[in-house]
């Protein structure tokens, strides 16, 4: 029961916390599971982020990845439900009020201020994650490569993380 309660506990804190979407959790899952926690190594971290991005779902998967490498079946289920119950209950409680809070001046002031604080986490999160992933010009050039596909050419991100497996699988990008 102690690792089981333990992935719970963690992945519930992340919980009420995970604001923007999953790319913004990443440095706070990092931050948990390799800093503090030890749970996993930066390259594991990755390989996980890497992982979550090629299923279909948010990017936290990585929280079922990690519950996994910590307490098997039982902590990615831990993991994954202890993550999303505060959103869901959040969202079962604001999609009451929605109406009502739609037009509100105030909720709009407090979404003008949490979008650059997103905009700023997301930049953390590819701060965190540049070193283990651009770890030869090879792996910088793609990374530049994948960035103009994305925003220049508006390519869907399947097929750029389709490229990138290639290139690893290849032994192209190392």
């Amino acid at each position: 029961m102690g690792p089981l309660f333990g992935v719970a506990a963690t992945f519930l804190k992340i919980g009420f916390v995970f604001f923007g979407g999953g790319v913004v959790l990443v440095p706070v899952l990092h931050q948990h599971l390799v800093t503090d926690l030890h749970w996993l190594t930066s390259r594991e971290f990755l390989d996980g982020v890497a992982i979550s991005n090629l299923t279909p779902g948010p990017i936290a998967v990585l929280a079922t990845f990690a519950g996994y490498r910590v307490a098997s079946v039982g902590g990615a289920l831990a993991a994954t439900v202890a993550l999303f119950a505060p959103g869901v209950a959040l969202m079962l409680m604001i999609s009451h009020q929605y109406a009502r809070l739609r037009d509100d001046h105030r909720a709009k002031r407090f979404l003008n201020g949490i979008n650059p604080a997103v905009t700023g986490l997301i930049f953390a999160a590819a701060v965190l994650l540049g070193p283990a992933g651009l770890a030869s010009w090879r792996g910088l050039l793609l990374s530049g490569v994948s960035f103009l596909l994305l925003t220049r050419f508006r390519w869907h991100p399947a097929f750029v993380l389709g490229i990138g497996a290639a290139t690893g699988y290849l032994g192209v990008c190392p």
